[in-house]
């Protein structure tokens, strides 16, 4: 039953992994025989560049829209978004196609590859693996454990019997355990230590960052389960992972991370002395930057992501498009001030609007890290301040009066009332409707808003979730220095120009998660693995962490009083999310599809199905 296909089917679409400049040229998709393949380097090259092109899932630069599902943006571009709860697949990864495929390439490698020197051969045996790792990893953290086939490549032909195909589910610390193994014994015995260019492709490192990470995340499960939701579980383990287990996998976190940290080669990105300049380029300077770790890597022409494209200001737009996903007021106000802990923006006081003299003002102090994910009113992007004003606002019989115009709009003298980025309440294509714009992998080179694309990369993995880590995992580990685990969440505060802490604790390292990682696709991710989704997601209206807010700036249109030419703020209801975050309990885990079952019983229901 188990046979090296002749035939590996590879998707050439996906470039080739040759030349100085990394991913490269395209070739046409076709059905190459595996002699053909592996005894052609370059061909064995476009067959791995074709795996690498397939294991991207959720928010990333290459699916913007997946980042409106969480408490970082709303949707901006066209009507309001009418959804108001999670779906039973909502992110959900089930692709044995491409492990099958991984499988096939192992094998074509290690018979037909003899050309290859042992060295390159066992890089990319480690490459491939790893790539697996990645893949059982996403599966796992969205459907718990799941069937583990090993180096297995399974054929089947009309007639035979089917059930020695049919694997039943692992349970969820087998499968953590099996990713942890295999990124261990990748990064010791087959991958390179060496950084790859951009940072795409797996080294040493990337494998380590791999398995601390599926050791945080097996850990908090562990934990946070038994502690506030110990119903969800299997019988046989498929969901749950014994809390007993906890500090074992916290241990094996906080020592691969420490090992990173030590032997990796990495730093935080400190080339620029402007620290808000400095945090925006931390995560898309790909010119000596010593923080990333993994990347899903672009690259023009050939290979281009239309993300600036989507998201640009409106003011500042190359093509038609702009403006679709903009960062809520949620996020915003996470960001602490430097001299108060507390990030809500000081809009209103005792006697009302409190009024600033320019735009900026507002965010005056903020850490500098806002300034590097977040566009905000008056904010400057491709040397251009970016004007948000909704309308104009005066106070007339002792009652504020707003005037609101469509978007650019003036008066007869030439003033704007509403401004081309509004923000607006309507239902206008590419204009904005929250108030901010995302800065954090937004491209500034010109034509990079176009349709023909922009190189920008995702950072997958980088050190500065390496430190996190290593804080989260010592916190939990009673042996572990205090001081040492502070200073490394220090360190990210020092560079983002805040107060450092005195002393760490668990609601610091969710602070500290939320502002450094924002748009980096962990956000959904850690409130699930801490049982915290449903407590803040909770699909109440009145609960001002499930809904999305917006804040609408306006001028002060008073000539002769001393306000006029002021901005004042108002914080409301985001209208382009119309009701609240509500994720339940059975979202902790996707449901396993029907058709799945029908092809193998041996698959058992995970919890709420």
């Amino acid at each position: 039953m188990k046979s090296i296909h002749k035939y590996l089917s590879v998707a050439l679409s996906v470039v080739l992994l040759v030349g100085c400049n990394g991913f490269l040229d395209r070739e046409a998709e076709g059905i190459i025989p595996n002699d053909d393949v592996f005894k052609d380097d370059k061909m064995t090259l476009a067959a791995l560049a074709n795996l690498y092109g397939r294991v991207n899932w959720g928010p990333s630069v290459d699916d913007d829209m997946a980042h409106i599902y969480g408490d970082e943006a709303c949707w901006s571009n066209g009507a309001p978004q009418q959804w108001n709860g999670f779906g039973d697949d909502h992110f959900r990864v089930y692709d044995y196609g491409l492990i099958r495929n991984i499988n096939q390439f192992l094998q074509g490698l290690r018979t037909t590859a003899t050309q290859m020197e042992v060295a390159e051969r066992n890089n990319l045996e480690g490459e491939v693996r790893f790539l697996r790792a990645w893949t059982y990893f996403n599966m796992c953290r969205c459907l718990g454990g799941m069937p583990i086939v090993g180096d297995e490549v399974f054929s089947y032909s009309s007639g035979m019997d089917v059930t020695a195909l049919q694997y039943a589910r692992s349970t969820e610390a087998e499968l953590y355990d099996y990713i942890i193994s295999e990124c261990e014994d990748i990064a010791r015995n087959y991958l390179k230590p060496e950084h790859t260019k951009n940072a795409a492709r797996a080294s040493k490192w990337t494998a380590l960052a791999l398995k601390a990470r599926a050791a945080l995340y097996a850990a908090s499960i562990a934990k946070y389960n038994a502690l506030k939701t110990p119903q969800i579980k299997t019988d046989g383990g498929e969901v749950g992972i014994p809390a007993d287990k906890a500090s074992y996998y916290y241990d094996i976190a906080y020592k691969t991370a420490k090992e990173i940290i030590a032997e990796g080669g990495y730093d935080l990105y400190r080339n620029n002395t402007d620290k808000q300049a400095n945090f925006y380029e931390a995560l898309t300077s790909k010119t000596n930057n010593p923080e990333v770790i993994w990347t899903l890597d672009h690259y023009y022409p050939g290979n281009t992501t239309a993300f600036s494209y989507h998201n640009i200001p409106t003011s500042v737009a190359e093509d038609e498009e702009s403006a679709h996903l903009t960062p809520i007021l949620n996020l915003v106000e996470d960001y602490e001030y430097v001299d108060d802990r507390d990030g809500a923006l000081r809009t209103s006081d005792a006697d009302g609007y409190i009024f600033y003299d320019r735009a900026q003002d507002l965010f005056k102090n903020k850490d500098a890290r806002l300034w590097g994910t977040v566009i905000y009113p008056g904010a400057e992007f491709k040397e251009q301040e970016i004007v948000f004003q909704a309308g104009r606002i005066a106070l007339r019989n002792g009652v504020w009066e707003k005037e609101i115009g469509v978007s650019g709009s003036k008066d007869d003298e030439g003033n704007l009332i509403t401004s081309i980025n509004g923000p607006l309440l309507n239902n206008d294509n590419h204009r904005n409707k929250s108030g901010f714009g995302i800065r954090k992998f937004l491209d500034t080179k010109k034509q990079s808003s176009t349709r023909q694309g922009g190189d920008m990369w995702f950072v997958r993995f980088r050190y500065a979730e390496i430190l996190l880590i290593a804080a989260e995992a010592g916190l939990e580990l009673p042996e572990v220095s205090r001081s040492e685990i502070l200073g490394y969440v220090n360190d990210l505060r020092d560079r983002a120009g805040i107060g450092k802490l005195d002393r760490l604790t668990f609601e610091d390292i969710v602070h500290e998660r939320r502002v450094e990682l924002a748009f980096e696709n962990h956000r959904f991710w850690d409130l699930k693995r801490w049982r915290m989704a449903h407590e803040i997601w909770d699909g109440q209206a009145d609960n001002p962490r499930a809904v999305h807010y917006a804040l609408f700036p306006y001028k002060v249109n008073m000539p002769g009083d001393a306000r006029d030419g002021k901005w004042v703020y108002e914080k409301i209801k985001c209208e382009m999310t119309r009701y609240p975050l509500y994720f339940q309990l059975k979202n902790y885990y996707n449901f396993i599809d029907q058709g799945w079952m029908n092809n193998n019983p041996k698959l058992v229901k995970n919890p709420y199905q």
